[in-house]
């Protein structure tokens, strides 16, 4: 099944305006600047993190161009240490394969078990750049919408300073 219909049904029934960049596969930050994809708008990174027992999962929003120290977010969110989680994690709280990992994931999230994490710096950004649950496309969006999909499906969403 195609993963990004649901999304655009989402945003279509929120009546939330949004674009849509089709490009190849793309699996890092880098081969999105190759295709000229960062261009267009504050294309963000998010990573997929658990912490040291695996009872707390964190989807962290940040601008492709922050280097995030896990150690730091730990601390901020009153965590234990934190690592990245296994794609297996990934594909059962998200339902997303690597490389498509984005905040727009939390939709497949039925359980509420993901807590979201936006760095805030991103605050205020009129078109951030992310996967519409699928990375042979960047969807485009505002910070205010991309919040309002996530308070939608009743996540909680937790700011920090990276």
């Amino acid at each position: 099944m195609d993963k990004q219909q649901p999304v655009y049904k989402n945003l279509d029934q929120l009546k939330i305006h949004y674009s849509v960049t089709q490009h190849p596969a793309v699996f890092t930050i880098e081969e999105m600047e190759a295709l000229g994809i960062t261009k267009e708008g504050d294309v963000v990174k998010n990573l997929f993190l658990r912490d040291a027992k695996g009872k707390r999962h964190f989807l962290v929003v940040l601008d492709k161009d922050k280097r995030a120290e896990l150690s730091n977010i730990s601390q901020q969110l009153g965590s234990t240490k934190l690592s990245f989680a296994s794609e297996e994690r990934l594909q059962k709280h998200l339902k997303l394969s690597k490389g498509a990992v984005t905040p727009l994931g939390v939709i497949n999230d039925e359980s509420g078990s993901v807590e979201v994490v936006f760095d805030q710096d991103l605050i205020g950004k009129e078109k951030l750049g992310v996967h519409p649950n699928d990375n042979t496309a960047t969807l485009w969006i505002s910070y205010e919408d991309l919040v309002k999909v996530i308070e939608e499906t009743r996540h909680k969403i937790v700011y920090i300073q990276i």
